[in-house]
């Protein structure tokens, strides 16, 4: 029958012209390295002369991630100077209110009557008695926290307490206050 294509082209050496056509016939030597002394060395696409921008970038690179690092080290040693500077103030002020409050709790063990008060969205109460009552009420007395503990001190104890740390000082009644009504003023008709 009839021959293929490819018989057909090796036949009439068609093939073999475009297989000699696709080598190179010849090659660009190289000169030898010994050769080359003496000439500055051939410079690259996007570098100067000398090859100096490639690693004017590196350089610049690696100083940008040196200065990043050194202010992220920096940025802790100052956040934890901050960090130990807020320890030790919390420090003295327990050292200050223990000092102040040692001795000074005026609760009863006899206490049987509760005064309510809110604290940490929470109604919380302390035990006292009659007369205690009365002198929390009319601003005599005072309820600071201390220690997971709510302690009854007098007036002047609870508004040093408050000075040295304003969350300690839980209640003090303003004698010249006015009373509050209960009410809310949307229920009133």
């Amino acid at each position: 029958m009839a021959d293929s294509l490819r018989d057909q082209l090796l036949k009439s050496g068609l093939v073999k012209k475009l297989r000699d056509e696709a080598r190179p016939s010849e090659r660009p030597v190289r000169p030898a390295r010994s050769e080359n002394k003496g000439r500055p060395p051939a410079s690259r696409p996007g570098q100067g002369k000398s090859g100096q921008k490639k690693r004017s970038d590196e350089m610049d690179l690696a100083r940008a991630y040196g200065l990043r690092d050194r202010a992220e080290r920096e940025q802790k040693a100052l956040e934890k100077k901050q960090a130990e500077q807020r320890a030790r103030e919390k420090a003295e002020r327990k050292q200050k209110l223990a000092a102040l409050l040692a001795d000074k709790a005026l609760n009863k063990p006899d206490a049987e009557i509760p005064r309510h008060f809110p604290h940490a969205d929470k109604i919380r109460r302390i035990y006292c008695t009659a007369e205690q009552l009365a002198e929390v009420n009319t601003g005599t007395l005072a309820v600071v926290q201390y220690r997971g503990r709510y302690l009854l001190v007098s007036r002047d104890v609870g508004l040093k307490a408050g000075e040295i740390s304003p969350e300690v000082l839980i209640l003090l009644c303003d004698p010249n206050a006015p009373p509050e009504d209960d009410v809310p003023d949307d229920l009133v008709w």
